[in-house]
């Protein structure tokens, strides 16, 4: 009984309190609190190497991050000198051949990475000494040999070659090289000409120039003692020579002074990639450098920012758009906001995009996106504490951007502090639309007719036109006109003789195809099967596990999706059906319903543009005759989404000509499929349709 008056007197209490408290209003927020960073202990070796060890025993681990801090070096003639030095730094040393040394490591469950101005190494804290010495001695005494050298060469030159027709990395490099000219470091690319003018001479000078310890700093994190640490750096990096990199100057990128289009024709794309990009200059000391990043977080920095909110959720033009903004003490930087868009909405997208920009730096952000954006630099600044790694490379910050000491002692705090009329100040400085570069990559021939009409604030913006490394070139040319004579009928009757004439194509009854293509470094292949009988299997496999498989036997079929089995819809095997066939030309010529729409460019090429149906377009080279690409159109969740083949690298297989080469692109997914093999009227059974 007695416990049960205490309990009602305190309901009692706990009630009269609760009234009392004016829920109307919202609570303040308490002080931010106080960041205590222990700080790392640290030595300097008489070469110039600072080095900073940090201890943490909680766990058996260890990591050591060799980091030089170089101004950006230009490559000129020789872009490409750099890669090609990283590549060949971290495979063994004079002293260990590569072989021995990737097998040791291997056998103390290590891991060392060596790049052009950086090492990295990691293993249980028991075998630290060792990997240190070799991490060290891998750095310090490379061996760099002709025959690496070659194999690395080639390499680059592959990547360069497969990247040609990749719009991405054709948008990335132009936005880049306009951005800050072609003569500044951060503006240079590689290309098969660049890097077949480096010799391994040249990447010998290359290391001995810029792999030097004036500004590197080594940082030891983990389970580990200062003056073990001490002793054994001491020991291994004390045979690095003192030595500093070479100075030189280079001119500050500019501002194009009024704002414009820059379009890059790619005739292979399927969709846009739009940057509207300015330079600034923003530092981490810079007073207004949190202000910044807030700024962009609203802008474009995730999945709730207005470029998002708009040009996703709203406008279904993309699959997400974003803002990006760098801070570099060397040189000005890119603000850029960005997107990959549908082709028929680029001009609408980049006159969204200005928009945006312009009103967060005309208007006050609200109160509630200023809040979340510091909730999430909050959040991502708390939880960085807990890594031992986070505590070391504030460290190395403070010694590298010339911040003040207590610069994340105070970084809730002065976070915390910001307000919207500092957040549209540094909008205003670090982003405009009166002097942006809008760079345009795609289809020309579907996008040019309405980008060249794009007005904003009542002015029309005028589109430059430049190719796919940065030249400035004249406007493409798509009035080209059909040849006397020629019709859809005699494109078809040209590929058919192309790939080994109609009897032969005739004859083929069934037709086996394996193909591979490497997705985020997995393997992917891809089985098919068909017969003249509607029969059709397409097995697309992961690492030898089937992701997705589709069948067709005549009126029925079936698909299974990660082991999910589903029976395909009459709709589903009609559409199937018209794939099915091993040569549909021999149909369209039959159907005599093909039309020819034009000529327009494919990569390099012209080729004849055919329209299959509605959704469906194909395009055969001018020259050779054979097919080049073919695009679908397609909804998918309430957008129209365009799919793209390329057909590249033709081989005769039984008398016919078929591409062993097959790129698909499907909004920002690209895949190269290298066909393996081909049977023609062989391994195919009736099995394989059940």
């Amino acid at each position: 009984m007695k416990k049960y008056l205490v309990l009602t007197v305190l309901s009692l209490f706990m009630t009269a309190a609760y009234s009392q408290i004016d829920r109307s209003t919202q609570p303040k927020p308490g002080p931010a609190p106080k960041i205590n960073l222990k700080e790392p202990a640290r030595f300097e070796l008489k070469n110039g190497l600072k080095v900073l060890v940090v201890e943490n025993h909680k766990l058996p681990r260890v990591r050591i991050q060799l980091s030089i801090d170089n101004p950006p070096i230009m490559e000129g003639d020789k872009a490409g000198v750099s890669a090609l030095t990283g590549s060949l730094l971290g495979k063994g040393s004079k002293n260990i051949p590569k072989d021995e040394f990737y097998e040791e490591v291997d056998f103390l469950g290590a891991n060392i990475f060596i790049g052009d101005q950086s090492a990295f190494a990691s293993s249980l804290s028991k075998y630290f000494p060792r990997i240190l010495e070799l991490m060290a001695d891998a750095a310090l005494n490379p061996n760099f040999t002709q025959e690496e050298f070659d194999k690395e060469k080639e390499k680059i030159i592959t990547g360069i070659k497969s990247e040609e027709k990749d719009v991405s990395a054709i948008a990335e490099r132009v936005q880049a090289a306009l951005a800050y000219g072609k003569n500044h470091p951060y503006g240079e690319f590689m290309t098969e000409e660049t890097v077949n003018n480096v010799s391994l001479v040249d990447v010998e000078q290359f290391y001995r120039s810029y792999f030097v310890p004036a500004n590197a700093y080594l940082v030891v994190i983990g389970d580990v003692e200062f003056d073990t640490v001490k002793e054994l750096v001491t020991k291994a990096f004390t045979p690095w020579s003192k030595a500093a990199p070479p100075s030189f100057t280079y001119s500050d990128p500019k501002d194009v002074q009024y704002t414009q289009i820059n379009f890059v024709d790619v005739p292979n794309a399927v969709q846009s990639e739009v940057a509207v990009e300015n330079l600034t200059h923003l530092t981490m000391k810079d007073e207004d450098y949190l202000d910044a990043l807030l700024a962009n977080r609203i802008l474009g920095g995730g999945m709730q920012s207005r470029l998002f909110q708009n040009l996703r959720e709203d406008k279904g033009y993309t699959y997400g758009a974003y803002s990006g903004i760098r801070a570099n003490k060397y040189s000005p930087m890119r603000f850029d906001a960005f997107a990959q868009v549908r082709n028929m909405v680029t001009d609408s997208s980049v006159v969204e995009i200005l928009k945006e920009i312009q009103t967060i730096t005309s208007e006050p952000v609200s109160d509630q996106e200023l809040a979340n954006a510091k909730a999430k630099y909050a959040g991502s600044f708390v939880m960085a504490l807990e890594k031992p790694e986070t505590v070391a490379q504030y460290a190395l910050n403070i010694e590298t951007q010339d911040l003040p000491q207590d610069f994340y002692k105070t970084y809730l705090e002065r976070l915390d502090a910001i307000t919207k009329e500092d957040v549209q100040k540094a909008a205003q400085k670090h982003f405009t639309t009166s002097n942006a570069r809008i760079v345009v990559t795609g289809k020309g021939s579907d996008v040019l007719e309405n980008l060249e009409k794009v007005t904003f604030n009542g002015k029309t913006v005028p589109v430059l036109y430049y190719d796919k490394y940065a030249n400035k070139t004249a406007k493409p040319d798509y009035t080209a006109g059909i040849p006397e004579g020629m019709d859809a009928n005699t494109v078809l009757t040209n590929y058919i003789k192309a790939v080994g004439g109609k009897s032969k194509l005739e004859g083929v009854n069934s037709y086996s195809m394996i193909a591979e293509a490497e997705m985020q470094g997995m393997k992917l292949e891809l089985e098919m099967k068909k017969t003249t009988k509607d029969q059709f299997m397409q097995d697309v496999k992961m690492q030898g596990n089937s992701m997705q498989k589709q069948v067709l036997d005549g009126d029925s079929g079936y698909m299974v999706v990660q082991g999910q089995r589903k029976d395909l819809s009459p709709e589903e095997i009609a559409k199937i059906k018209e794939e099915t066939a091993a040569f549909p030309e021999l149909n369209y010529l039959a159907a005599g319903d093909v039309t020819l729409e034009g000529v327009e460019p494919v990569g390099d090429s012209k080729a004849y543009k055919l329209k299959i149906s509605d959704n469906k377009t194909a395009f055969y080279d001018v020259e050779t005759g054979l097919k080049v690409q073919e695009t679908n159109t397609q909804e998918v969740q309430g957008q129209q989404v365009t799919s793209t083949i390329g057909f590249d690298d033709y081989q005769e297989v039984s008398g016919i000509k078929f591409p062993f080469k097959l790129i698909q692109s499907m909004g920002p997914q690209n895949m190269e499929f290298i066909v393996k093999e081909i049977k023609v009227n062989e391994g195919v059974e009736a099995t394989d349709f059940k």
